[in-house]
């Protein structure tokens, strides 16, 4: 402070020198002055006001002199006035006795030059900051309005005091030793200038200068006026600059409100015009889509994502949450306290729009961030998808979330959101929980070109963290990371030395180092605290915070607005740094895909997963509509011949041989009649829906799994037998179906007449066919059971077991029997298997009397079915006496009437049932079918399992590879027009 006085008093001085040395006449122009000079208010100028700084930069620097006490200097006391030429005798005096007027001049000229040469240096260092002029208010180059220069132009001295500065005679020596201090201090006055504008320029901007070592500012503060020996001084001037620093940062933060409200009007303007004109997409929207597309691309062909992106990592419960809901502006983030609530990476988009809302990335639908309802269902969303992520077993999941934020003053950046670094694995998790995080961590931070967010809780002890190990691995020098201490108030009070927490953000204390350090305060510890009422806690924390007023801590190191710009700022540099060479990567990837399909497959189309999919969607519909073009013919043949091949065992079994060995015609009626009413009302309806549903399956299964020629594509086959099984698995028959069908079958049956010759020759044809077809199944059975006759024997060179020759002996004394009595009934008596078993014990043939009536049976089922053929051919000739009612004992064909009407129940069931598939079932099957691809579509994991193979996932990486090309094209040159 003392050395701004004594620059203003050289100010006073030089224009004294200027205006009265000899040979000059007139005022020299303000600008020609003394550096320091023209930053304050002068007397003979009362109304001078600051103009519109030329440079290029972001705002002009101020600096508060008010109030501070002037060094009294013990110079003999001179007159002093402001005429335009006065006599300043002593000086001219002493110059000529001492001949060192040449010497005076000189040192003021000279040294003057040297301060204007190097504040010109060091304007030309401060970077070029004129592409955030929109970020600067206009009232901050009006702001001579808001600082009383008048008040400050009263506290200097006057002309009497600054004259009684000036040396006499007795003290000449001392005199010119005081101005030989001034002009060689006029360099460091240049340099402690361009300090405090750089001080007040991180309040606006603190893009690069956010980065600057924190050793510069100990090393600074060292140097610090160590002439001063008053401490009290230097106290009351950092208060006062902290003081400056606050309240401008309250005027930027207030009209950066106003700034916010009218871009988003004019947002909104925009919006409600997208009918008239097509917007643009932003930029970092464009981005964000590359990076989306990355994440579904497999890496190989030695081709990996290596495109920038925030990556916030830290210990668990240390506030990374907090930290990139203050960035986002919104409590998007699912909480809870102590527990693992983040379980898969959440990448957030943030962009600038006219409404502040969040969108998934597969969804339409948008969450008002300024509803607490919306939020809430925003939480619970991201809840339910991290939950849907993990897989049975697991507790994290390395599949990604993909959220855009939009709202009016947000920073344009991709963040990742990973889940908290832990050190021991509790209950309720899964063994590989902490080595799966780590991997996770891992392979985001891998990326040469990820920002590593590193957040450490400033309230614990930074012993316990474990997340600066894993970043020094990754980031060994630095260059990409950010370190950030949360929960800063919570570690002023608790720590017993303030100097620990400058050594944390200093990184003194950690393995690691960092491309910037920052700290933060992410509340007070509720859930229910608003962003906004966050932002005023930190606030107001940090301007009462001993770490400000001490200097362990910048101001651009505090805050998370600080922190977002800064973190923008690095993102773009990066970006812009990284994307020209990852998509010169994607096209060499590109032109080596393209050459190996040419060579492997030249005369076939480029088709991915999804296109194969659409195609083989395309021939399964129309193999299903192939259904509808089958003949009625060849439905109901099919049908009639399935379903007697079910029933013939049971109408021949159960039905014919019990009520054909009846003794008489009305006997035979009426056991037919009862055991028809029976099979109708409890099998047939249910066994023809069961034949019906399984003829349309292989009908169904013939028209996909038959080859089409050189059109067939084996790649299908897989995903069509799949369609299939799912398609017949949920296909159920019309529950009214059987009921319909059982009134039909039953008046079918009931029906006796036939009307002519042509029906009772088919019924007759109909029974010669089932009974010839069973007598020969008897004869096969008889054959297995006494072994090869003779021929075989002797052919074959076979011969017969003791049981078969033991089943051959009772065969042929039950067949002596059969020839004695033909008219014998299906049952041996007890004498009569005595009688046998005694036969064959005089033949040496030992018999139990099961093996008698095992035997019988097939002998005596192979009788009838021979006399029931033989009576078969005798009704050829009995239609005429069926027509006129002619009863003959010899002539009684009601078995043939019986399989009459067993094959006229047949085709009317036929009939009926290909009606049923026709008319419904085939259109229920087409639907099913339909509704089974639409699902196969929808899971991307189902088509990867059926469409599979070189050719598929050539294609396929292929296509992803343009897209990525063509997209970061797109955004390269939107990146360039942006410039």
């Amino acid at each position: 402070m003392w050395r701004l006085r004594r620059a203003a008093v050289a100010c006073e001085v030089c224009q004294s020198l200027v205006k009265h040395s000899s040979g000059t006449k007139g005022n020299l122009p303000l600008q020609k002055l003394h550096l320091v000079s023209r930053s304050i208010s002068h007397s003979h100028c009362p109304t001078l006001k600051l103009q519109r700084p030329q440079v290029k930069t972001s705002f002009q620097q101020f600096s508060s002199l008010t109030n501070l006490p002037l060094r009294k200097l013990k110079l003999s006391p001179v007159k002093y006035g402001y005429q335009p030429r006065r006599n300043f005798w002593p000086a001219r005096l002493a110059a000529r006795l001492l001949r060192l007027r040449y010497l005076i001049l000189g040192s003021a000229v000279g040294g003057g030059y040297t301060a204007k040469k190097t504040f010109d240096q060091w304007r030309d260092m401060i970077p070029d900051l004129s592409d955030y002029k929109w970020i600067i208010p206009d009232i901050v180059w009006e702001i001579d309005e808001y600082i009383d220069f008048e008040k400050i132009q009263k506290a200097l001295p006057n002309s009497e005091d600054l004259a009684k500065l000036a040396p006499d005679l007795d003290k000449i020596v001392e005199s010119l030793s005081l101005l030989k201090d001034f002009f060689t201090t006029g360099h460091k006055l240049v340099s402690e200038v361009i300090e405090a504008s750089d001080l007040l320029l991180l309040l606006g901007s603190p893009g690069e200068t956010a980065f600057r070592a924190t050793d510069h500012g100990s090393e600074s503060g060292d140097k610090h006026y160590r002439k001063v020996s008053d401490k009290e001084k230097i106290d009351q001037l950092q208060e006062e600059l902290l003081h400056t620093q606050l309240k401008y940062q309250r005027i930027l933060e207030r009209l950066e409100k106003e700034n916010k409200e009218l871009r988003k009007l004019v947002l909104q303007k925009d919006d409600k015009g997208i009918h008239h004109r097509k917007l643009k997409k932003s930029l970092i929207d464009m981005y964000s889509e590359v990076l989306d597309v990355l994440s579904d691309y497999d890496a190989s062909y030695n081709t990996q994502d290596h495109l920038p992106r925030v990556v916030v990592v830290g210990d668990q419960s240390a506030g990374k949450t907090s930290v990139l809901e203050m960035i986002a502006q919104a409590r998007i983030f699912p909480r809870g306290s102590g527990e693992m609530m983040t379980r898969s990476p959440v990448k957030v988009t943030l962009s600038e729009g006219p409404h502040h809302v969040a969108l998934f990335k597969d969804s339409s639908r948008e969450f008002d961030l300024t509803k607490e309802e919306d939020l809430a269902a925003l939480r619970h969303e991201i809840e339910l998808r991290m939950r849907k992520n993990v897989k049975e077993g697991c507790t994290v999941s390395p599949e990604t979330i993909s959220l855009n934020v939009k709202g009016p003053g947000l920073q344009r950046m991709v963040l990742v959101d990973l889940p908290g670094v832990i050190n021991t694995v509790t209950s309720g998790m899964a063994p590989d929980t902490k080595e799966t995080i780590f991997s996770i961590s891992k392979a985001y931070m891998q990326n040469p070109n990820a920002i590593i967010l590193c957040i450490q809780d400033g309230s614990v002890d930074a012993e316990r963290s474990i997340v600066t190990d894993l970043v020094s691995q990754m980031d060994p020098h630095g260059r990409r990371t950010i370190f950030v201490l949360t929960k800063v108030d919570l570690a002023e009070k608790n720590v017993a030395s303030p100097n620990r927490i400058q050594q944390i953000i200093e990184g003194k204390l950690f393995p690691m180092k960092a491309l910037g350090y920052f700290a933060v305060v992410t509340g007070k510890g509720n859930s229910s605290e608003s962003i906004e009422a966050i932002r005023e806690y930190e606030e107001e924390f940090f301007q009462n915070s001993k770490l400000l007023k001490t200097s362990m801590l910048k101001a651009h190191q505090v805050t998370t607005r600080n922190l977002s710009l800064a973190v923008s700022d690095c993102f773009w540099k990066m970006v812009r740094e990284s994307v020209e060479q990852q998509a010169d990567s994607f096209k060499a990837t590109r032109f080596n895909l393209e050459t190996e399909w040419k060579n492997n497959y030249p005369r076939l189309r480029e088709l991915d997963r999804n296109e194969l999919f659409e195609k083989a969607k395309n021939e399964i519909l129309d193999e299903v509509i192939s259904l509808s073009q089958v003949t009625p013919k060849h439905w109901e043949e099919i049908l009639q011949q399935t379903l007697w091949e079910r029933v013939s065992t049971h109408v021949i079994e159960n039905i014919y041989l019990p009520a054909a060995q009846t003794m008489n015609s009305g006997t035979f009626n009426t056991t037919v009649d009862i055991k028809l009413k029976q099979w109708t009302d409890k099998q047939l309806p249910n066994k023809a829906v069961e034949v019906a549903w399984e003829t349309l399956q292989e009908e169904f299964s013939r028209f996909m799994t038959e080859p089409k020629g050189k059109e067939h594509d084996d790649i299908f086959d897989k995903l069509k037998e799949a369609v299939k099984e799912e398609s017949i698995k949920r296909h159920k028959w019309n529950d009214f179906a059987e009921d319909s069908l059982r009134v039909i079958q039953h008046n079918a049956l009931e029906d006796r007449s036939i009307s002519d010759k042509q029906q009772w020759d088919a019924a007759i044809y109909f029974m010669e066919e089932a009974l010839q077809a069973r007598l020969k199944d008897t004869e096969n059975a008889i054959e297995n059971m006494i072994g090869p006759d003779w021929k075989k024997r002797w052919m074959h060179w076979k011969n017969r077991t003791q049981e078969q020759c033991v089943h051959n002996e009772t065969k042929n004394e039950l067949e002596k029997m059969l020839k004695c009595n033909e008219e014998h009934p299906a049952y041996l008596a007890s004498d009569e298997i005595t009688t046998v078993r005694k036969n064959l014990e005089s033949r040496g043939v030992d018999v139990d009397p099961g093996l008698i009536k095992d035997t019988w049976h097939q002998v005596y089922r192979r009788h009838f079915l021979k006399t029931a053929l033989h009576h078969c051919n005798l009704c050829r000739r009995g239609f005429y006496y069926y027509q006129r009612h002619f009863i003959d004992s010899e002539l009684e064909c009601n078995d043939v009437i019986l399989f009459w009407r067993i094959q006229r129940m047949l085709a009317i069931t036929a009939n009926t049932l290909r009606q049923q598939l026709t008319n419904t079932e085939v259109r229920r099957l087409e639907k099913n079918v339909k509704e089974v691809l639409e699902d196969f579509a929808e899971d991307a994991d189902k088509k990867v399992k059926l469409l599979t193979g070189k050719r598929v996932q050539l294609a396929e990486d292929l296509k992803k590879v343009r897209e990525i090309q063509e997209k970061l094209d797109a955004f390269i040159e939107a990146l360039h027009q942006e410039k």
